[in-house]
């Protein structure tokens, strides 16, 4: 990317010394003979300048065509950045969340350790059968494997956290700690003006106004070429006389040209021109409906989490107040170790629910602040606290 850039960046560069007049320096020895008269050699030097006049603006076309693909590129490898920021964004808020998730089953092994305890405590008193014990244990071991799959997950997340950091993934190290980032306010009503800033959008914006620049060096060729044209130097047969003043000699003139017949050439490059026009204003405009597409997914996906993450919070109240009844009725005798184990159950999935729909609404946000080429705050983003 930073290649393609430079690589215009010279093309701007050759573009613009076009437009500037050429020096240079001339010098030759030539030997020549007429019948009857000795041959004569004969030394030249000299600096030659020319300058070519715009007449129809080709150059300035050519220019302004060549600046407009180097502002191209530098806004594509702004997206691409924008891009890599947003997965950095992403995957450290997918490991938070990891983290967090991994808490709540560590909590539930504690859980079922302290339940595992108590039941068999009651099974050496023979008050409840060997099965009970053995569901215990099943479901101990299978949240302590859980909590291992959780750890290998997050691994993975780490590593390509290094790999988009550009560290070495075995040095790469994120210690877990509470998830504390703060979930930005969406404003209400977000003007259409900030796809504007949407690096992608504004590179299919600069390529559009390149074929209409093109457009205008295609057409150019139809004038007349003039260029002014100047030599100044000596002529002498002796290589020590060629620097004195009888020898020098100068000129100056002017040079016109205007193809007559081409074979069509001209106006095939005006046709090509404006087929390239037309297919990039096609572009321009999937890419702008693909960013309002983006930007009401993501605004359509953060409000229908927002009611899905109210829904969840009451099923982890609801589930989390049946936990504690069943578990104090468990002790009291009054209900079957089967019902304690489904009601821990059913409060440990509720709050990993939970927990993802709080992840997903993350991701909706990171993705609209992306989709909006940054934020929506006037200077052009939004930081999310703790990232």
């Amino acid at each position: 990317m930073h290649a393609g850039v430079g690589r215009h960046r010279a093309a701007l560069g050759s573009s613009q010394a076009a437009r500037t007049p050429q020096l240079g320096i001339a010098a030759g020895a030539g030997r020549a003979a007429d019948p009857g008269v000795p041959a004569v050699t004969q030394y030249s030097a000299g600096l030659n300048l020319a300058y070519e006049l715009d007449l129809g603006g080709r150059l300035l076309h050519e220019r302004n065509a060549a600046a407009l693909d180097v502002q191209a590129r530098e806004q594509l490898l702004a997206d691409a950045r924008l891009l890599v920021q947003a997965n950095v964004a992403r995957s450290y808020l997918a490991l938070r969340a990891l983290d967090a998730e991994r808490d709540i089953v560590c909590d539930t092994v504690a859980a079922y350790s302290e339940t595992l305890s108590l039941t068999e405590k009651r099974a050496r008193a023979g008050d409840v059968a060997d099965l009970d014990l053995a569901r215990v244990r099943a479901e101990l071991a299978a949240n302590e494997a859980e909590a291992l799959a959780l750890d290998r997950r997050r691994l993975e997340l780490e590593t390509a956290l290094a790999v988009l950091l550009g560290e070495p993934a075995s040095n790469f190290r994120l210690a877990p700690v509470a998830w504390a980032t703060a979930l930005p306010a969406v404003p209400a009503g977000l003007p259409s003006e900030l796809l504007q800033r949407r690096p992608d959008l504004a590179a299919a914006r600069s390529q559009l106004q390149a074929a209409q620049v093109r457009v205008g060096v295609a057409q150019a060729a139809w004038w007349p070429s003039l260029a002014l044209t100047a030599q100044g130097g000596g002529v002498s047969s002796e290589l020590s006389d060629l620097l004195k003043s009888g020898a020098s000699t100068w000129g100056i003139g002017l040079l016109a040209a205007l193809p007559i017949f081409d074979g069509g050439r001209r106006e095939a490059g005006v046709n090509a021109a404006r087929a390239q026009l037309d297919g990039s204003a096609i572009a321009f405009r999937e890419q702008f409906l693909l960013a309002l597409k983006d930007v009401e997914d993501q605004l359509g996906a953060i409000a229908l989490l927002q009611a899905q993450g109210e829904a969840s919070a009451r099923a982890v109240s609801a589930a989390g107040q049946a936990l504690r009844l069943s578990d104090t009725r468990y002790r009291n005798g009054l209900v079957s170790q089967l019902e304690l184990l489904d009601a821990r159950r059913t409060e440990l999935t509720n709050r990993r629910a939970a927990l993802q729909v709080r992840s997903a609404q993350y991701q909706a946000t990171v993705g609209l602040i992306r989709a909006l080429g940054g934020g929506w705050s006037a200077d052009g983003g939004v930081r999310l606290a703790g990232v």
